[in-house]
Parts: C-alpha cells; structure tokens; sequence
C-alpha cells in the first residue's frame, strides 16, 4: 500500500530554517572564540545571546562545557539546536576584548550573520599579538621580580630572569606543536627550575631554592584559576570544576618538573 506524500515544508518556513542556522552558527563562533581567549562562561554566554537578539532570534538555551558549546534559538515557531568544539583554552585579551565589542555592535541590528563570521575571522587573523621575545623578557622580569619580593636577594635576579624568559620560549615553541600542556608544564618547570639553580649558584646567591621556585611562576594559571572561582560563584559549577581539575593538574605537572630538576641537581651536586 502505498505511504501517503507528507506536505512539502512552505517556502517561507524553509528560508526562516536556513536564516536560524546561520544565526545558531555564527552564534556559537562567537562563543567559542571568547571561551578560547579566557573569557568566563558569563561572558561567552553573553556574547553568542548579543549576536543572536541582534539578528532578530531568540536564545532559548546553551551549555558551555570545557570542550564544547551548545545552544538552542528560535525564531517564531521554528527552533534549533547546534554545537561546536572548543579548541584549546588561552590568554588573548586583546582578542577577547575585540570580540565582545562586535558582539556588542552586532546586538544593534544591521549586520547579517556572514558579515559578523567575516569580521570574527578578520579579528582573529589581525588583531595584534606582542612577539615572543618581547613575552619571554617581559615575563623573565615579572618572574624575577616576584622572586625578590619573595625574598630572593639580588644575585639571583638576572639568573631568575634569564631562566624564566628561557622557559618562555621552550613553552611557546611546545605549545606551537600542539604538545600536550600537561606536559608542557612539566617540561618547563623542570628546565626553568634547572636553569634557575644552576645560575643563581655560579652567580653566588644565597636563595638558591627560592631563585628555582622563582623561575617557574610562569606556568601559574592565574586566569583559568580566576575564571573557575567565577564561573562556580556565577552558577556554572561544571565549567568551573572542569577548570579547576585543569588548573590542578598543571600544577601537579609543575611541581613534578621543579622536583625532579631539585632531584638530579642535587645527586650531581
């Protein structure tokens, strides 16, 4: 017997699916985009919500994990739900910063959905980024400079700089090759911490423990440590567990290298 032709979907209601999918899409680009700099879930959540009342939609849910975002819109009768990956979790506030501004210029109408994909990937192919020595300095000297606040004397300061700003590079170039950054931790904790010893001894310091200690504050998360305490505060207490695990385990990662730099130093000591 043969099955009866279901009506064919009217062509109104078809081009309003489309429009939905695009929003839903370029919604979620957003929000990807600002968990990946470091924004809170708060704020990932706000900006995929701006873009989309922007374009004339609604925002009936969405679910940030640390390695996905979902989100679930509507316009009238018609809905959809998509999800997309998040990659891996950094620091870029500039980045974060230009995003939330076009999430905020794209609430006010007169974008469409293309013309936001084409300015999120403008910015992120553009937006400036500060080159990797002048990061390696810069961070030698906020490493070294905690060092003597920390009670490290003076001797150990250029060492403490020079291990720290050498940790830098060996991460950046680690994390270039999408090296796992567990292990990156525990990498250069063990390198900047043997690094750190062996200066601030052949420079005569007396805070040789301190100068290693010192010479690892880089792998310090401080802005996934942030954002977990408020995402849990702010009622998102996955994503806030999840990078608080995170934060953990770099540290355990960290620690592991100082140690067995501690280790082999003083077996050839």
């Amino acid at each position: 017997m043969d099955q009866p032709t279901p009506p064919a979907e009217p062509a109104a209601d078809h081009r309003q699916h489309q429009m939905l999918e695009r929003i839903a899409h370029v919604a979620l680009r957003i929000g990807t985009t600002l968990a990946q700099s470091g924004a809170s879930v708060r704020v990932v959540h706000e900006g995929a919500r701006l873009v989309t009342s922007g374009l004339g939609a609604e925002v009936l849910g969405m679910r940030s994990g640390y390695a996905s975002f979902e989100i679930t819109v509507a316009m009238g009768p018609l809905t959809t739900t998509r999800m997309m990956q998040i990659g891996p979790h950094g620091v870029n506030h500039r980045l974060d910063f230009a995003v939330r501004d076009l999430a905020v210029r794209a609430s006010q109408g007169g974008m469409t959905p293309e013309e936001i994909s084409a300015e999120l990937l403008r910015l992120v192919q553009e937006t400036p980024r500060h080159p990797p020595w002048l990061v390696a300095v810069a961070t030698g000297l906020a490493c070294a400079a905690f060092g003597r606040l920390l009670g490290a004397d003076w001797p150990s300061f250029v060492p403490t700089l020079l291990a720290a700003g050498l940790g830098q590079r060996i991460r950046h170039a680690l994390l270039a090759h999408h090296t796992n950054v567990f292990v990156v931790a525990g990498i250069v904790g063990y390198f900047a911490a043997a690094l750190g010893c062996i200066g601030a001894r052949l420079a005569g310091s007396s805070t040789v423990e301190l100068a290693m200690m010192a010479s690892t504050l880089l792998l310090v998360p401080g802005v996934p440590s942030t954002n977990a305490q408020t995402d849990i505060m702010d009622g998102y207490p996955t994503m806030g567990s999840a990078r608080a695990i995170t934060v953990i385990m770099i540290m355990v990662f960290a620690v592991t290298g100082v140690w067995l730099a501690e280790f082999l130093l003083r077996i050839h000591a």
